[in-house]
């Protein structure tokens, strides 16, 4: 027996030990194609049913990444659109503004002149009427005086009032050609 034993393992040992024994590989073969089979029949079809539900997602998501994108956009070129109507509108009011504060200020200044020009006629006016007053205040204070003086030289009384009046008005119509002719 010791021989049999030691000429089996010389004979295992001839053999390639990368090649399994005949009933191994047999056996090995035939659970091979069970698990290959369960594969095939029950996993496989899982796995590609995911694999195809994934895909379709992925697709999906892309399409719709795609229309977004479009989407987006048409958006953003709406809001360029909006954005420079919105200026292009701003810029026309700006103007409108600057056109009617020019001619506010047009207006103002024209008025300012208009009531400068009334103030100048209205001091004028009174400065007329001031000097018109005075001369003739003047003209009485100094015909009084005249006449006093007049009614003292001559010894007689000068109080007619006709007679008083021409005598004042002679006196002072000398005393302005008088004052005209130096000038």
């Amino acid at each position: 027996m010791i021989a049999n034993l030691a000429q089996l393992a010389a004979e295992e040992t001839k053999q390639n030990p990368l090649v399994p024994a005949g009933p191994e590989l047999l056996i090995g073969t035939i659970a091979f194609a069970i698990v290959f089979f369960f594969f095939w029949k029950k996993l496989l079809p899982n796995i590609n049913k995911v694999l195809e539900e994934r895909r379709a997602a992925i697709e999906g998501g892309i399409e719709e990444a795609d229309a977004m994108k479009v989407e987006a956009q048409s958006v953003l070129e709406q809001y360029k659109a909006q954005l420079a109507e919105a200026r292009h509108e701003a810029a026309r009011l700006r103007q409108e503004a600057q056109e009617q504060g020019a001619a506010l200020i047009a207006e103002m200044r024209a008025e300012g002149q208009r009531q400068r020009e009334e103030i100048v006629v209205a001091g004028h006016s009174q400065i007329e009427a001031d000097r018109k007053a005075a001369a003739q205040t003047l003209r009485q204070d100094v015909g009084k005086l005249a006449t006093e003086l007049a009614g003292k030289l001559v010894g007689e009384s000068l109080e007619d009032h006709a007679r008083q009046s021409r005598v004042i008005d002679r006196f002072l119509d000398e005393l302005e050609e008088k004052a005209e002719a130096t000038r």
